[in-house]
C-alpha cells in the first residue's frame, strides 16, 4: 500500500501544473487579445464623417445680382442657408443670369461651335471652399426655387487655402446627368450618388443648365460630407455596373482623353503604322467630310489608327472652329502647344473657362496666339483668370481679322488694358459684362470700332457716366443691333434719347435694373417710337413702367417678341394689355407684373 500514495501524489502534482499552465496560457492570450484591439484601435481611429457649408465663393460665371450688394448673388452660396426650407423668390439666395431658352432666340444669340461633345451641356459654374478638405461622401445641394438646374458636380485637389500650390491641379467628376425637368418650384434638397475619389478635396464646383426651367434658379446653400481618412471602397462600390463603364468613357471621351493632345499627338509619328487599307480609295475631301463630325478627344484616337488617317486628323481644315471649353480641366500650355501646328487656319476659338489656376501662362497664350491668329474672327474668353494686358495686347497684334470678342467675367483684367481693344477696328461683337472696363478706355473703343453690332455692358460698375457712353453710341455706332446695359445705374432719359435717335437699327436692348429711367419723362415712349425694329426689351425692375408704355410698344414695335417687366408697380391692365400685344406681335414672351 505505502508505494500507492506517492504515485498519486505525483498524478495529482502533474494534473495541477497542467491545469496551472493551461490557466496562466488562456490569460496571457486573452491579455494579448486586449493588447492587440486596444493597439488597433489606437492606430485605426474612427473615420467620424465632418459635415461643412460652404466657407467662400470663389468663382463663377455669371449672376444675377449686382457687383456692389449681396441680392441674388452667388456668394450668398457661402455660410449656413438663408431661406431653406422655405420656397419662393428671396433675395438671399444665389441666382445665374439666365434661364430658358429664349435667351438662346433673341438677336444677340451667338452661333453654336461644331463638334461640342453632347454630354457637356453646362452654360454657368460657381466654384465653392470649404475649411476642411475631406474624402467626399455627399454632397448636399438646397435649391429653394425651381430646381433642376445643376448638371455636374466637381472636385478639385488644390487646397485654395494652401501656402504651397501643387505642381498638378486635377479635378474629378463626383456627379454629371443631363438637364431634367422638375415638376413645380418647390424647394428640394438635392442629393445625388456621388462617386468615391482618391484625394481629399475642400473645392467643389458646380456647373448648370438652365434652358429647360421656366424661370430662375436659385440656390441656397451647398453641405459637403467626407471623412479625412480616405474610405475603404464597400462591397457593393466594389461591384460592376455597366451605367457606371459607360459614364466613365463619356467622362474620358471628353475629359480624361484631352491628356492625348499632350501624348498622342506628339508620339505617334515615332510608330510603326499599319497599312491604310481602303481609306486610299476614298477622295480627301469624302474622310475630312467625315472627320468633321468628330469631337476632339475622338480625332486623338483616330490619328493612332494609321499615317493616312493621321495626316487628315492633322489637318488644319479640321480646325477651322474649335471649342476647348468642354475641357476646360485639361487644358494647359502643353495642349496649347501640341495644337499649333494644327490651328494655322483657325477662325472661331473657343477657350472660356480655360487656363485658371496656372494651366495657361501669359507666355503661353501668347505664343499660340502669334501662330495661329492670323485668320481669327472669334474669340470667346469668358472667365479666363489668366489674362492680363499683356494678353489683350497680344490679341489686338496678332488678330488683325477679329470680329468678336467675349470677355465676359474676364474681372481680372486691370482698368487700362482695355484701351488696346480700341485697336481692332473690325469688331463687330464685344462682350465685357462683369469687367472692370473703365469710362476713358471705352469712349475710344466706340470711338474707334464704329462696325460693332451687339456690345454688352452689363454689369461694369466702372463707368462712371453712361449718358456719355450712350451719346458716343449714337453718334459711332450706327450698326448696333443689341445692346446689354443692365445695371447700368446712372443712365438717365438723356442718354436714351441720344441711344434711340442714333442706333435706329437696335434690335435688342436691355435696361434691366436702371433705377434713373422714370417713365414720366417720356423715355420709354420714346424709344417704342424712334426703335421700331426691336425684337427684345428689358425693363426689370423698373417700377415707372406704366399701361401707357406697354401701349406705346404694341402700336410701334411691331417686331416684338421678348417683353420683360418684371417687377414694375404702375399697370393696372396687365392681363388686356397681354393680349393687346399678343394680337400685334407674334410668339411675344411676355415677363413682368410680379414683384422683385
Amino acid at each position: 500500500m505505502p508505494p500507492v500514495f506517492p504515485m498519486l501524489t505525483v498524478l495529482s502534482m502533474f494534473y495541477y501544473m497542467c491545469l496551472r499552465r493551461r490557466a496562466r496560457t488562456a490569460t496571457r492570450g486573452e491579455m494579448n487579445s486586449r493588447r492587440a484591439i486596444e493597439s488597433n484601435t489606437r492606430a485605426l481611429p474612427i473615420n467620424v464623417e465632418i459635415v461643412q457649408y460652404a466657407k467662400e465663393v470663389l468663382d463663377f460665371s455669371s449672376h444675377y445680382g449686382s457687383e456692389n450688394s449681396m441680392s441674388y448673388t452667388m456668394w450668398n452660396l457661402a455660410g449656413i442657408p438663408n431661406v431653406y426650407p422655405s420656397s419662393g423668390d428671396f433675395t438671399q439666395t444665389a441666382v445665374f443670369r439666365t434661364y430658358g431658352t429664349w435667351w438662346d432666340h433673341c438677336p444677340s444669340a451667338r452661333l453654336p461651335f461644331k463638334r461640342t461633345p453632347t454630354t457637356f451641356c453646362s452654360q454657368d459654374y460657381v466654384e465653392l471652399a470649404f475649411e476642411e478638405p475631406v474624402y467626399p461622401t455627399a454632397v448636399h445641394i438646397l435649391e429653394t426655387y425651381h430646381p433642376g438646374a445643376v448638371v455636374r458636380i466637381l472636385a478639385c485637389s488644390a487646397n485654395p487655402y494652401s501656402q504651397n500650390p501643387p505642381a498638378e491641379v486635377r479635378w474629378e467628376v463626383l456627379w454629371s446627368e443631363a438637364p431634367t425637368k422638375v415638376n413645380g418650384p418647390q424647394a428640394r434638397q438635392f442629393t445625388p450618388s456621388i462617386k468615391q475619389i482618391n484625394f481629399p478635396t475642400n473645392l467643389i464646383r458646380l456647373e448648370v443648365n438652365s434652358s429647360l426651367l421656366d424661370y430662375y434658379t436659385e440656390l441656397d446653400a451647398v453641405v459637403l460630407h467626407g471623412v479625412k481618412e480616405r474610405p475603404v471602397l464597400s462591397l457593393k462600390a466594389s461591384m460592376i455596373d455597366m451605367n457606371d463603364i459607360d459614364e466613365d468613357e463619356d467622362e474620358e471621351k471628353y475629359g480624361c482623353e484631352m491628356d492625348t493632345l499632350n501624348k498622342q499627338f506628339s508620339i505617334v509619328a515615332l510608330r510603326e503604322w499599319p497599312s491604310n487599307g481602303y481609306f486610299d480609295k476614298l477622295p480627301y475631301e469624302l474622310i475630312q467630310l467625315i472627320l468633321s463630325h468628330l469631337t476632339v478627344p475622338d480625332l486623338c484616337r483616330l490619328a493612332q489608327t494609321c499615317k493616312l488617317l493621321y495626316q487628315h486628323c492633322c489637318d488644319p481644315l479640321q480646325y477651322i472652329h474649335l471649342s476647348l471649353q468642354p475641357y476646360w480641366a485639361r487644358i494647359n500650355d502643353t495642349s496649347l502647344e501640341h495644337l499649333q501646328s494644327r490651328c494655322t487656319l483657325i477662325q472661331w476659338l473657343n477657350l472660356s473657362w480655360t487656363g485658371n489656376r496656372g494651366a495657361i501662362s501669359v507666355s503661353g497664350f501668347s505664343r499660340f496666339l502669334k501662330v495661329c491668329g492670323s485668320e481669327l474672327v472669334r474669340l470667346e474668353l469668358s472667365c479666363g483668370h489668366f489674362l492680363n494686358e499683356t494678353c489683350l495686347e497680344v490679341i489686338t497684334e496678332m488678330c488683325p481679322n477679329l470680329q468678336e470678342l467675349n470677355l465676359s467675367s474676364c474681372d481680372k483684367i486691370p482698368p487700362q488694358a482695355f484701351n488696346h481693344i480700341a485697336k481692332v477696328g473690325n469688331l463687330k461683337r464685344l462682350v465685357l459684362y462683369r469687367t472692370k472696363v473703365e469710362q476713358t478706355a471705352l469712349l475710344s473703343i466706340l470711338n474707334f470700332c464704329s462696325e460693332l453690332q451687339h456690345l454688352s455692358l452689363g454689369s461694369c460698375v466702372m463707368i462712371e457716366d453712361y449718358d456719355l457712353i450712350a451719346s458716343m453710341m449714337g453718334a459711332k455706332c450706327k450698326k448696333l443691333r443689341s445692346l446689354d446695359l443692365w445695371r447700368c445705374k446712372n443712365i438717365t432719359e438723356n442718354g436714351i434719347a441720344e441711344l434711340a435717335s442714333g442706333c435706329q437699327l437696335l434690335e435688342e436692348l436691355d435696361l434691366g435694373w436702371c433705377p434713373t429711367l422714370q417713365s414720366s419723362t417720356g423715355c420709354f415712349t420714346n424709344l417704342a417710337r424712334k426703335l421700331p425694329n426691336l425684337q427684345k426689351l428689358f425693363l426689370t425692375a423698373n417700377r415707372s413702367v406704366c399701361d401707357t408704355d406697354i401701349e406705346e410698344l404694341a402700336a410701334n414695335c411691331t417686331r416684338l417678341r421678348q417683353l420683360d417687366i418684371l417687377g414694375e408697380n404702375h399697370m393696372w391692365r396687365p392681363p388686356c394689355l397681354h393680349r393687346e400685344l399678343q394680337e400685334t406681335t407674334r410668339n411675344s414672351h411676355l415677363s413682368g407684373n410680379e414683384s422683385c
